[in-house]
Parts: structure tokens; sequence; C-alpha cells
């Protein structure tokens, strides 16, 4: 994992984006809204409200804000409804990127996402171009100055929980499962009270690639930050070695 840190870009995120802490909160709202209409109230019987549920509270959105959220999507007939809809593309120098979006009008968001390429010197590829080199798994990152165990405890906690890797990092220790084993190892770590700074089934490049070029930087920036700022969006995934 050297070089393309996962805690790095969660801090340098985290920086970026403090001041849009209620957007966060809204994306998120938005996933127990869908994930509570496909499966139900009850995370202990629906998977994915479970997920949900594990990424709200690594980004430290209220318990009471999470049940406020799941009780007006199971309560509420008249909410609206929103559609899971992925774009895959290029950006500068061939970077792959995976745009995952929940909108309530298919045809703005892909009008916003499309001009989000366009404007970075990128384009929209058809639906599998570049989803084969990533893999779908279950991260969880912890800071090490939040863990006071040790990094073989913590390793033997979340390998018996049923994690597939554990790595240490100069700052955080990483731990990645199959998406099915997530809630269990995320589970398990939380009755260790083990304090997690990001939690969430996501889109792990296979490999990554290096950028030198100032201006394709720029461009891939320019990108990344159109599509931040999008309401719609709810995630991207590159393979960029930031």
């Amino acid at each position: 994992m050297s070089g393309h840190s996962k805690f790095a870009n969660i801090k340098h995120k985290k920086e970026k984006n403090d001041a849009a802490k209620g957007k966060i909160f809204t994306i998120i709202g938005r996933e127990i809204a869908v994930a509570v209409k496909e499966g139900g109230p009850d995370p202990a019987n629906n998977f994915k409200l479970a997920q949900v549920i594990a990424k709200a509270k690594a980004s430290n959105m209220p318990n009471d804000t999470i049940e406020r959220g799941i009780k007006k999507a199971s309560g509420d007939g008249n909410a609206v409804n929103y559609e899971h809809v992925t774009y895959e593309g290029y950006g500068p120098n061939g970077i792959a990127i995976i745009v995952e979006a929940l909108t309530d009008n298919k045809n703005r968001t892909a009008a916003n996402v499309r001009s989000a390429f366009t404007k970075g010197n990128g384009s929209i590829g058809t639906q599998g171009c570049v989803s084969f080199m990533f893999d779908e798994k279950g991260q969880i990152i912890i800071d090490k100055e939040e863990c006071d165990m040790s990094a073989d405890d913590l390793m033997m906690i979340a390998l018996d929980a049923g994690a597939e890797d554990f790595s240490e990092e100069e700052d955080s220790f990483e731990v990645l499962t199959a998406p099915d084993d997530f809630n269990v190892v995320y589970t398990a770590l939380q009755e260790n009270n083990i304090a997690m700074v990001s939690a969430e089934v996501t889109m792990i490049p296979q490999n990554y690639v290096e950028l030198t070029d100032e201006t394709a930087i720029k461009n891939l920036n320019k990108t990344l930050d159109l599509l931040d700022e999008d309401d719609d969006v709810q995630a991207v995934y590159h393979n960029w070695d930031e």
C-alpha cells in the first residue's frame, strides 16, 4: 500500500470537506433511504442497511440521525425514489474512474457526470470498460494514534472474524474483507472498542497509475472536484496513485 495510503487520502478529503459535513450526511441519508426501501428497516435482516450504518458511524454520523433516517424511510410512502446508476470512464492518460450515484433524474446526472469528464479532458466509456480493473472489498481503516491495541492482537481479531487481509502502514492499519464478510468483521472490531476512521464496501484498484505531467494532474483534479461537488454522486473510485 506504500505510495497510495488510503488513510492519507481520507485525511486529505476530510480536511477538504470538513465544511461540507452536511453533504456527507445527505449522501449517507440517501443510501439509508434506498437500503430501507429495498430491504426493510431492520439491519439484522437487511445486509445493505447494515453496511450503510457502519459507513455512517465511521463518518461520525450521530446515532439519532441514523435512526431518524431509518424511521423516515420506512414510514414515508411519498419519499423521493432514487435510482442507483454507475458510470465508467477514463481521465487523463487513461486513468480509470468509476462513478456511483443515487439520483431522481438520470438525464441530469448523466449530463453532469459527462461534463465533469469532458472538462478534465477525459471521456465516459461503456459499462464494464474499467470495472474489471477493480476488486469489490470491504475496507476498514484504523488510525494508529487512536488504537491502543498491538498490531498482532488487532490482526488476530480481524482475521478470526473472517478478514481476508491485514496490513500496516506508517500511520494506519488496513483490514480487507470479502463484501459478504464485512459486517461480521466490522462488528467484531466495534465490540472490541476499536475506533475506525473509515468502514465501507468499496472498489479497490488492482494496480495504480502514476501521473507526472502537471497538466494531466490538473485536469484529473478538475474532474474529481466536479464529481465531488455533484449532489447526486455518492462515490468516486479511481486508480491514480496520489
